[in-house]
């Protein structure tokens, strides 16, 4: 089959959006002739890639299975003509990048500010969601790389990984717990207290699971959350204890809002890291920005200066 690109770009924006209004809008195209571009590349295909009722659009499974490798497909292309571009000049163009918004505020801010300054007329598109939400963004070709806390099975074959900063995880407590200070816990002991735990789909509440598991322990958490920041502040008020990155509560330590419990055993260490794709190029301005990092990483500046 020798079918037309256009044909596949307006099928993936109808299957991005759901809407051949939209897919019109976005494309400068009326809707009409977005009707008559899909039903060419059915009549090509020799299949129907979406189900019309009333006002809903919806992929058929063979619309599903097209929309898996043209996303792919179209993204990929789209990647190479920003990196095409860049290649010429850094004075336009985005940085698409996936991250917590634990790891936003913690570790990414220096950098934010510092790749701002370097390239102002850079757009920077910062996608918020779990680590391993970064990692299927990151597979999808939706972001350009991926700030994480690392997991310990290794990644898949199309991803690669760059540790960054190493991570201590704990227990920690707020002043109604005070009793516990200086004693020394065991798992066995934790898990008898109220716990205020992220949710499953996190790498550090995946950490703490495996943790339990290989001990013989399960625990139903008090309270879930997808937000450290939050977790933190309810276990200050006394409603727990929690578990998460000893780096994001430094503060919190220092001051003795909350402290830290000993435990009989040593706990697992992670890695925050940065993970980008080995099958597609890196944009240009997604390497500057790892360059940045990984400086930042190593506390050290990098040797570029700031265009004058």
């Amino acid at each position: 089959m020798n079918i037309s690109f256009e044909l596949y770009k307006v099928f993936y924006h109808v299957a991005k959006s759901l809407s051949f209004s939209a897919a019109a809008r976005e494309l400068f195209i009326s809707q009409s002739a977005v009707s008559q571009n899909i039903k060419a590349l059915e009549e090509q295909l020799g299949c129907s890639l979406f189900s019309r009722h009333t006002k809903q659009v919806r992929l058929t499974r063979e619309g599903e299975v097209l929309f898996q490798h043209i996303e792919q497909a179209y993204l990929a292309i789209k990647t190479a003509e920003r990196t095409l571009d860049e290649m010429r000049t850094l004075a336009r163009g985005e940085l698409r990048l996936g991250a917590t918004d634990t790891i936003c505020k913690h570790f990414l801010l220096h950098p934010f500010q510092h790749f701002s300054q370097l390239y102002p007329q850079l757009k920077l598109r910062v996608t918020n969601t779990t680590s391993p939400g970064c990692l299927d963004l990151l597979s999808r070709g939706l972001v350009d790389l991926a700030v994480i806390h690392l997991p310990a099975k290794e990644l898949p074959a199309n991803l690669q990984a760059v540790p960054l900063q190493e991570l201590n995880y704990g227990f920690i407590a707020g002043p109604q717990y005070r009793q516990l200070q200086g004693q020394t816990l065991t798992l066995e002991e934790i898990v008898t207290y109220p716990l205020l735990l992220l949710e499953k789909a996190t790498t550090t509440r995946n950490l703490l699971d495996q943790l339990l598991a290989a001990h013989n322990l399960s625990v139903q958490p008090e309270i879930e959350s997808g937000s450290i920041d939050l977790l933190v502040e309810l276990t200050k008020i006394g409603l727990g204890l929690t578990f998460l990155p000893l780096a994001y509560v430094q503060a919190e330590l220092a001051s003795g809002q909350v402290f830290l419990l000993p435990l009989e055993l040593e706990l697992p260490r992670r890695h925050l890291g940065v993970v980008t794709r080995s099958d597609f190029p890196l944009p240009l301005a997604a390497g500057k920005f790892m360059e940045l990092l990984i400086f930042a990483a190593a506390d050290t500046e990098p040797a570029e200066q700031l265009p004058t």
